[in-house]
């Protein structure tokens, strides 16, 4: 059942983020500048607790360029976008092998739903670098809304695996 209501919040996510695509983008790249940020200050509190000089210096050096690349992330959001875009493609691509071979491992109790997922993810991999660097936030969010579509998905059906095998 928790996996049920799991898919149906993930599939809410995913028509959202294709609703309003800016605004997912956006968001995601603001966060992401955000937390590159926080943790360029973090690492420069760090630095001061290091045993000798030359450590400190290093580690406030690598604080501050965390620090800076934080700053610029949400100053320039094409530049994060571009960025984004190629860590997405990435991650599609990684996200659609695991899924298959998922499904490959599974093809007899259901694994046909984690094939079409992987499928799908890996599709989204080759969209998003065909249109690199064109593809800005609104891409992002359209992709990650039909990414969280198709999850959202996939936890439905395995959650009616898992309910009709009981």
């Amino acid at each position: 059942m928790k996996i049920k209501i799991l898919g149906v919040f993930t599939i809410f996510l995913g028509v959202f983020s294709m609703i309003v695509p800016s605004f997912t983008g956006f968001s995601i790249l603001l966060a992401i500048g955000i937390i590159v940020l926080a943790g360029g200050i973090a690492r420069l509190f760090w630095a001061f607790q290091a045993d000798s000089f030359a450590k400190g210096v290093l580690r406030f050096v690598l604080g501050g360029l965390t620090l800076l690349f934080g700053i610029y992330l949400i100053a320039n959001p094409i530049f994060a976008s571009g960025v984004l875009t190629i860590i997405m493609a990435i991650y599609f691509l990684a996200d659609g092998i695991s899924e298959l071979a998922t499904g490959i491992q599974h093809r007899k109790d259901g694994g046909g739903w984690w094939i079409f997922g992987g499928v799908v993810s890996i599709l989204l991999a080759f969209m998003i670098w065909a249109e690199f660097p064109l593809s800005g936030a609104w891409a992002i969010g359209i992709l990650i809304g039909v990414k969280l579509l198709f999850a959202g998905m996939v936890m439905l059906m395995a959650g009616k695996l898992v309910t009709d095998t009981k």
